[in-house]
């Protein structure tokens, strides 16, 4: 498995962070070539399926993931959210928190991925492609403002 971790401070509170970081459709407009869709519709929850998109047209691959953990942030508490990836191309899991921190919130985002036929000689090259995409996304969500 190709295991990073990305962790980013903000001035945001650590409520703003987790809303821009867990609104999955905002994913999609900063990574290339994906749209992410959640079903069912409305408020995450664990048992949410997510689905990511990436490619052009048939030439893609679908990245679904369900959400088994969710405890959003709340009394001083840090908000935790653990994706299980359950596709044929990529399998493993993320998790993300969120959590306040001296003059605002700090993010952490670890993933363990693993693509399917890819060699385990690759996973260091992934593990890295997996931190500068992941890190890039979660700077992206904290200062959007198109909100």
């Amino acid at each position: 498995m190709a295991l990073f971790r990305v962790v980013h401070r903000s001035p945001l509170s650590a409520a703003e962070a987790w809303r821009r970081v867990t609104d999955w459709r905002r994913h999609g407009v900063h990574v290339p070539l994906t749209r992410v869709e959640a079903e069912p519709a409305g408020p995450t929850r664990p048992g949410t399926l997510l689905r990511a998109r990436t490619g052009l047209g048939p030439l893609g691959f679908d990245d679904p993931m369900e959400v088994v953990r969710w405890e959003p942030p709340a009394g001083g508490r840090p908000g935790r959210c653990r994706l299980e990836k359950r596709g044929s191309v990529i399998t493993g899991w993320a998790e993300i928190e969120v959590r306040a921190a001296p003059g605002g919130s700090l993010v952490l985002w670890e993933e363990d991925a693993r693509i399917a036929r890819f060699p385990r000689l690759l996973d260091a090259p992934t593990a890295q492609a997996g931190r500068f995409l992941f890190g890039r996304l979660v700077r992206s969500l904290l200062k959007d403002r198109a909100r």
